[in-house]
């Protein structure tokens, strides 16, 4: 969505001119991947055979199922396909049920286009640790993605490719996931390798420690997280005192034990007793160590916490809060209120939210709520029962006494180790997956505003407002230049005096639009620019204006790009002119930005910090590259966002278009320090080159080459036959989307038919994301919370999207909560409904108030409709 202007005035419609983002679209019917130049009857390379990165150890790989896997005839590319050597079972594309994903294509030299293919071999896949269990099969049981699809991700993503690449250029090894999908693989892909890692590092420790045994290593290889990990290596870290069934092992009760279930005919506890050793000393010890040891067997075995978790999957779990005694006690009101929704509380886990998950946290870290895991009792029961009859039923007949033992240590192991380590599977969960919620969210709130339409051709004027020091102006032309910069003090007395000063510099540049950022005193900078521009102050200019999220401008005012940038302008000056360029560039500024500053997240403190700045900056990587820049005028600081560059390969970049002038196409960006072939494929797709620049350039050259033959003609030099070199040749087809390793298999028929599906979608696009610029945000009588009454239509514009609500700005300095049943699908416009979007930052919205908490400050909306 685009910014929306106010206008208010009796005068005529006031539209702005809206530039689209360069979006390429995608043509699946045309192959993206360039054959080898081989014969028909070539066998295809396996996959281990492929080129790898050398590594500094020997490597080992999980264990997998034994299938041939290769990779198909393509050229330059790496990131080639799993395929086995021979296709089966053909099928044409509209043999295709709609529930299955569809054919991949191999291609040789006699079929270009690739033939359909469903299955692309096997899963087997190298990994550096080897496990218990198939990295293959636990990634796609995680992210209910296909096995194949993470075969070939976990391939791809060896070899350095980026997710906006994938996504775009490797979509038929891939499903079509979209990149948040292929990003919840590759944390999911990081985490299980980081517990392999773990795993074997805690390995060789036990190992030089002595402590390991087969049993031990049995366990630790089955792992799977981190906690089931801590659970098994817990009673063996250095410093441990060691648990109860370890100190019975020391006095020699682990023989008693495993007899009890083995040959309890022959087992004699009486045997066992030594009166002058603690621990043996009578009968009671001695059964009470051989049931530490029993618990502890029956604590770790596989099959007995595969079959508590199943069970546990069947019941009602749910988690419980409620106020803590000492925070009701001596806690501050004002932060125990914030927390009044779980001062008693109970949920399923199944059902519980992710935003409640975060808040229940975050109350028990402040010692405000208690928090607790309920297991029905009924679990424990059927399980116990299930221990004694089933799993551990001793080979013979036991006698009453010993079988008391036996049922004894099954509800110890239940109880003291068990179900706590259930409640930390649960809670670590459901953590887990509200944090990567979270994360996710905050993603795609970004995406959104990141994606804002630009406004393109205006002189703007960015308003930082301010009380005491003012309000900073800053006036930036078309091509985002910094025309004039000033501060105007409005709200100090002397707003008549300096309303001359801002007519004044409106009508010397020729400014019609006003940004005014929406942090301190916006609103009565808003009022008081809305009464100028009500009394034609500024005739005869018709002066519209909007309001724009300032988060994160302050500190990118004072941060070095800033300095960098604008060496000279003081940093309160620097914030206006990123309020403005916001509005006309949205990319190209909130790039410059650290994007957790931007705003527009949901407990983001609370969250992996790691796990949200690699997810956040993989968006901007995403939203960059799927755009693209123009490599002859773009900054550093957005190219270097492009998936396959970082600072210095931006940089050199730079510094190679200022020595030999612009590039005239993609081959040249070979010729760039740290640019090698890999560099290359990732980034060349999603680089733009513009033809009317270069032809213009190109067109200088030849006349400066020919001016320089010509006075060597009249000096009598030889005249020499030009020779233009290919690499100073434009290529059309690199102001498209269209990958260079596909350009060799394109015709003439396939990009006119590109070409023309990709003007009709910008016309749409363009139709689409035409705005109304003149329709008002706010309402003009409607400042405060005063003015708030309930049943009170207002626009506003959306701030922030959470999973139970959305946060909206409606003019009274505090945004008002649309709750999430709130939100149905007929509220939406068609265009939602068809593309599935909800609602996103930035967008216009007419709502209705519910309620008004004015101690609370809360407001309460309804959404009418999405404007």
């Amino acid at each position: 969505a685009a910014p929306s202007f106010v206008q208010i005035s009796g005068g005529k419609d006031c539209r702005l001119d809206v530039s689209l983002p360069i979006a390429p679209a995608e043509d699946n019917r045309v192959q993206l991947l360039k054959p080898k130049e081989e014969n028909v009857g070539t066998e295809l390379k396996t996959l281990n055979q492929m080129p790898v990165v050398p590594k500094k150890m020997e490597t080992n790989s999980f264990q997998g199922t034994n299938i041939k896997s290769s990779e198909s005839d393509e050229k330059p590319s790496t990131s080639a396909p799993i395929a086995g050597n021979q296709v089966k079972h053909e099928k044409s594309e509209e043999d295709l049920a709609f529930d299955e994903p569809p054919f991949k294509k191999i291609k040789s030299t006699t079929s270009p286009e690739g033939k359909p293919v469903k299955n692309l071999g096997g899963n087997k896949v190298k990994e550096e640790f080897e496990m218990n269990w198939d990295i293959v099969q636990v990634l796609s049981e995680r992210t209910n993605v296909e096995p194949w699809v993470c075969a070939n991700l976990i391939r791809l993503f060896q070899e350095e490719n980026t997710i906006p690449f994938i996504a775009r250029y490797r979509k038929e090894l891939i499903n079509n996931l979209d990149a948040d999908a292929l990003r919840e693989v590759q944390q999911t892909l990081e985490e299980l390798r980081s517990v392999a890692k773990k795993t074997h590092t805690m390995i060789q420790k036990l190992k030089k420690e002595g402590k390991l045994s087969g049993c031990l290593f049995t366990a630790l290889l089955n792992c799977r997280t981190f906690e089931e990990l801590d659970h098994v290596s817990a009673p063996y870290k250095t410093g441990s005192k060691g648990t109860k069934a370890q100190r019975a092992k020391q006095l020699g009760l682990e023989p008693a034990a495993l007899s009890l279930l083995q040959n309890p005919m022959e087992f004699n506890l009486f045997s066992y007793i030594r009166p002058n050793v603690k621990g043996l000393a009578n009968i009671q010890e001695v059964e009470a160590g051989v049931q530490h040891i029993l618990a502890d067997i029956f604590a770790k075995d596989k099959d007995t916490l595969d079959f508590i978790r199943k069970l546990c999957q069947q019941r009602y779990i749910c988690i419980q809060s409620a106020l803590a005694k000492v925070s009701s006690k001596n806690g501050n009101e004002k932060d125990i209120d914030k927390f009044q929704l779980y001062h008693e509380f109970s949920c399923n886990i199944k059902n519980i939210q992710h935003h409640q998950i975060l808040a229940i946290n975050r109350g028990e870290n402040l010692k405000i709520l208690t928090v607790k895991v309920n297991i029905p009792d009924g679990v424990k029961n059927e399980f116990c029962w299930w221990c004694v009859n089933e799993r551990w039923r001793p080979k013979q007949f036991l006698k009453p006494e010993l079988m008391r033992i036996l049922r004894n240590s099954v509800e110890d192991a239940y109880k003291r180790l068990i179900y706590p380590l259930l409640c930390r599977e649960f809670r670590s969960k459901l953590t887990s997956d509200a944090e990567k919620e979270s994360v996710m969210m905050f993603g795609r709130n970004l995406r959104q505003l990141l994606l804002t339409s630009p406004v393109r051709g205006r002189t703007l004027m960015g308003v930082d407002p301010g009380y005491k020091h003012g309000c900073k102006l800053a006036i930036i032309s078309p091509t985002s230049q910094i025309l004039h910069t000033d501060i105007v003090y409005l709200h100090s007395g002397q707003g008549f005096r300096e309303a001359e000063k801002i007519k004044r510099l409106l009508q010397q540049f020729n400014c019609s639009t006003v940004v005014i950022g929406n942090g301190t005193a916006c609103r009565e900078t808003e009022a008081y620019f809305a009464d100028l521009i009500m009394k034609k102050y500024f005739a005869p200019l018709d002066v519209v204006y909007c309001i724009v999220s300032e988060a994160g401008a302050s500190i990118y005012s004072v941060s070095p790009e800033a300095s960098k940038e604008m060496p000279d302008l003081d940093p309160n000056l620097r914030s206006a002119v990123s309020i403005a360029r916001r509005v006309q560039d949205p990319l190209a500024e909130l790039v410059k930005i650290e994007p957790k500053h931007i705003g527009v997240g949901m407990y983001q403190h609370d969250v992996s910090q790691t796990l949200l700045k690699a997810t956040l900056d993989s968006v901007v990587e995403e939203c960059v590259s799927f755009v693209g820049v123009d490599i002859n005028i773009c900054s550093e600081i957005l190219l270097r966002h492009i998936a396959g560059l970082n600072a210095n390969r931006a940089r050199n970049i730079i510094e190679w278009r200022e020595k030999n002038g612009p590039f005239i196409n993609r081959e040249q960006l070979k010729e760039v320090k740290g640019l090698g072939p890999k560099t290359f494929q990732q980034c060349a797709g999603f680089i733009r080159f513009n033809q009317e620049y270069i032809k213009t350039f190109c067109s200088q050259a030849l006349l400066t080459k020919a001016g320089a033959q010509a006075t060597s003609e009249k000096q009598g030099k030889k005249k020499s036959k030009p020779t233009p070199s290919s690499s100073q040749q434009p290529n059309p087809l690199d102001q498209t989307c269209i990958h260079p390793e596909s350009y060799n298999i394109l015709t003439y028929r396939s990009i006119w038919r590109t070409g023309c599906i990709s003007c009709l979608i910008y016309f749409i696009l363009f139709l689409f994301l035409i705005t109304d610029f003149d329709k008002p945000d706010f309402k003009r009588s409607i400042v405060c919370f005063e003015d708030l009454s309930v049943g009170t239509v207002l626009t506003g514009k959306v701030e922030n999207a959470t999973p139970f609500g959305v946060f909206v700005d409606i003019g009274v300095g505090k945004a008002g909560l649309i709750p999430v049943r709130n939100i149905t699908e007929a509220k939406l416009s068609k265009v939602k409904k068809r593309r599935s979007l909800g609602l996103g930052p930035g967008e216009r919205v007419e709502v209705k108030v519910l309620n008004v908490d004015i101690p609370r400050l809360r407001i309460t909306l309804d959404l009418i409709r999405v404007l």
